[in-house]
């Protein structure tokens, strides 16, 4: 995602469509979550290994009820604990390699059935084939692991467009007068220039994020929260 494609879209939109609707005192703050799924699972199994001394470990994240949690997280943020609002959905984005069995199930489970629970849409792409590692030396593409009794062949896969999905619905919807505060869950700088568009109308926009990382996003949006913070809260048991 590069910045000027931001800028060419500022240009397009009107921004007073942006400012057509922020909520008065006497209205409760609608907020949509949009989540990056591989950002936010991969960060949390990091930082929750870490606490456990568990290299292995993999967060139960219980993705029906974390976009609630995450939407009053959010009105804490914005106007204090208990703060009245209203929950509009949350939007996942995803990625799954094509060519494998885990891959497959993984393209199952979130379209079939993640994406029909309650409020949740969720947006599935295919991971794209990533290129070899190649020798210093002779320059030519490394296909096998070289490691004395392994052998096995390198596969790699890159994901492609999802931070571009996730961008482009946090304007959508804000164009379309969506929401009025905006959570998410993402340490990707790639968003500043999606965040400092969508606030420039008006809108509020709120990072689900694990400090320190992801600082320049977090300084980018009107304000943030600490997963880890809340980390009991949103896993299965």
């Amino acid at each position: 995602m590069r910045h000027g494609r931001w800028a060419s879209m500022t240009r397009q939109i009107n921004d007073s469509v942006l400012m057509s609707s922020v909520p008065g005192a006497s209205q409760a703050m609608r907020i949509c979550v949009f989540v990056d799924y591989w950002n936010l699972q991969l960060t949390l199994n990091k930082r929750l290994g870490e606490v456990r001394k568990d290299d292995d470990f993999r967060a139960k994240i219980d993705w029906k009820g974390l976009g609630a949690l995450f939407s009053q997280e959010a009105a804490n943020v914005i106007a204090g604990v208990g703060t009245a609002h209203s929950y509009e959905g949350t939007y996942i984005y995803t990625s799954y390699n094509p060519k494998t069995d885990d891959g497959k199930k993984f393209k199952q489970w979130a379209t079939t059935w993640l994406d029909r629970q309650p409020g949740i849409n969720v947006q599935a792409r295919e991971r794209k084939p990533k290129a070899l590692p190649k020798c210093n030396t002779c320059h030519r593409e490394i296909t096998h692991c070289p490691h004395t009794g392994c052998g096995h062949p390198i596969v790699q896969t890159v994901e492609k467009g999802v931070d571009t999905l996730l961008a482009t619905d946090l304007i959508r919807l804000a164009v379309s007068n969506a929401y009025d505060v905006a959570v998410i869950a993402t340490l990707d700088a790639d968003m500043l220039p999606a965040v400092e568009f969508v606030q420039s109308g008006g809108k509020k926009i709120i990072q689900a994020g694990f400090p320190p990382m992801g600082v320049d996003l977090a300084t980018e949006c009107w304000g943030s929260f600490d997963v880890m913070k809340i980390a009991a809260q949103i896993q299965r048991p």
